[in-house]
């Protein structure tokens, strides 16, 4: 039994790299039979693994997503909320255009009245949400602003710039016009471009609203 059990963990993480490899070639519509082939085991176990796309990809993406719950969690400390809920949108707006099929995953999880608690959407949402509400609370962020409008437009950009020549520099350009259009008396002065140490600056009243 204890053999069998580590076989499975071996296939496992076997499939896993293997998997990691193919999404970042070939996107969220990488071939599960292909994965399989390169891993060297039969559809059947990768199935037995992953039963969905869905599956495979949230394992494939759990890293950065830790990474990205665990940022929003230590931006709650940022004195300004409407600042720390901006530079997290941007880090994740960055991730889904460096992360190939990362958007098509966030993409396929439409609001749903009994999400998974283990989704990669249902994750973010409850790391992003408290940001938002407390930038909502600031009075900077209008209150008819959802958490899903956020990752609908990060997703948005994401999908319409992953075939630009400069999908990043693009990605950026779109997100600051969004932040500009949505608040104009803000501006932004800048944003750094990496999306682990990025740090959005805002010339920004007290109170104003998104």
């Amino acid at each position: 039994m204890t053999g069998q059990r580590s076989d499975a963990r071996r296939n496992y993480q076997r499939i896993l790299a293997v998997a990691k490899a193919e999404v970042a070639a070939h996107g969220a519509e990488a071939s599960q039979e292909q994965i399989a082939r390169t891993a060297g085991v039969g559809s059947a176990t990768v199935r037995r693994h992953f039963p969905t796309r869905r599956a495979l990809l949230e394992a494939v993406f759990q890293e950065r997503i830790e990474g990205l719950c665990e940022r929003a969690h230590r931006l709650s400390a940022t004195e300004d909320g409407r600042t720390a809920l901006l530079e997290w949108l941007h880090a994740l707006v960055l991730y889904a255009v460096s992360a190939r099929g990362f958007a098509n995953t966030l993409s396929y999880e439409p609001p749903a009245e009994e999400p998974s608690p283990h989704s990669c959407g249902n994750k973010i949402a409850a790391a992003g949400t408290p940001l938002l509400q407390r930038a909502i609370r600031d009075k900077a962020v209008a209150p008819h602003v959802t958490f899903h409008d956020l990752l609908t437009l990060a997703v948005g950009i994401a999908l319409a710039t992953e075939h630009h020549k400069d999908p990043e520099t693009q990605a950026d350009r779109l997100f600051r016009l969004a932040v500009e259009g949505l608040s104009p008396e803000h501006g932004i002065a800048g944003v750094s471009g990496n999306s682990e140490s990025s740090v959005l600056v805002t010339e920004s009243l007290p109170n104003e609203r998104l």
